[in-house]
C-alpha cells in the first residue's frame, strides 16, 4: 500500500515510517529537511513546505492514504503553516482522489463524545492560557479535517513518551478510564491500524497506553 506521511521527521513520524516499511507499505515522505530522513527502500522522500500546494500535491498523487502528524512545534510562527498545510493536504487528496486521513489531534479540540475530565480540563487549560498558539492551531486543524469531506479519523495524542511498543491500546472518550500517557511507538502503531480499521472514521478517538 502506498501511502504518504506529513510530519515525517519527528520522533513519531520517524517511528511511523520504520513500522509502516516494515509492514511492507511504500512510504512518500513530505519534508522540509530531508536530511532528517534515512534512506531505506520503499521510502520516497518528497521536499517542500507546507504552503507549497503543488508539492503536496505531488507527494499525495498515487497515495491510497494520507497520514498526517502535523502538529504545533510551540513556536507562535507555526501556527499558520500547519494550518495552511492542512488545508494544502485536503485539497491535494480531493483533487486526487484520496479519501482515507488520519491526523493528529490533542484533546484541546474537543469532540462531541467527551465526557467531563479534571485531568484532561486542566491540562488543555494551561495549554490555552501559556501555549495560545498551539492551542489555536490545534482547533484549527481539527475544523479543517472535519469539514474536508474526507474519510477522516483525528487521533488524540495526550502526553507522548518514549516508552516501548506494547499490545494495543486504549482508543476512548475523554472522561472514560484510563491515564494520559502514550508511547511514541505505539502512536504509530495505532495510526498504520487506522489503514485497514474503519471503525474510527468519522471520529477523534483520545488514545492512551493501556
Amino acid at each position: 500500500m502506498r501511502i504518504t506521511v506529513f510530519g515525517a521527521t519527528g520522533p513519531t513520524g520517524l517511528l511511523l515510517i520504520d513500522q509502516a516499511l516494515a509492514q511492507g507499505h511504500e512510504v512518500v515522505a513530505y519534508a522540509r529537511t530531508p536530511a532528517k530522513l534515512p534512506s531505506r527502500s520503499g521510502l520516497i522522500i518528497v521536499e517542500g513546505q507546507l504552503a507549497d500546494a503543488a508539492a503536496i500535491a505531488r507527494a499525495i498523487e498515487g497515495s491510497v492514504a494520507v497520514l498526517s502528524l502535523l502538529g504545533p512545534s510551540g513556536k507562535k510562527e507555526d501556527a499558520p503553516p500547519v494550518v495552511t498545510g492542512t488545508r494544502n493536504i485536503v485539497a491535494a487528496m480531493s483533487e486526487h482522489g484520496v479519501k482515507r486521513l488520519v491526523a493528529m489531534g490533542t484533546p484541546s479540540a474537543a469532540d462531541p463524545f467527551d465526557r467531563k475530565d479534571l485531568r484532561v480540563g486542566l491540562m488543555v487549560t494551561a495549554i490555552r492560557k501559556f501555549k495560545p498558539a498551539a492551542f489555536q492551531t490545534i482547533v484549527s486543524v481539527d475544523r479543517v479535517v472535519r469539514k474536508s469531506g474526507l474519510r477522516w479519523t483525528i487521533v488524540r495524542f495526550p502526553v507522548l513518551t518514549n516508552g516501548p511498543r506494547t499490545a494495543g491500546v486504549n482508543a476512548r472518550r475523554v472522561g472514560d478510564k484510563g491515564n494520559l500517557r502514550l508511547s511514541r511507538a505505539n502512536a504509530a502503531a495505532y495510526f498504520l491500524d487506522q489503514l485497514t480499521d474503519e471503525t474510527q472514521i468519522g471520529r477523534a478517538p483520545f488514545v492512551t497506553d493501556n
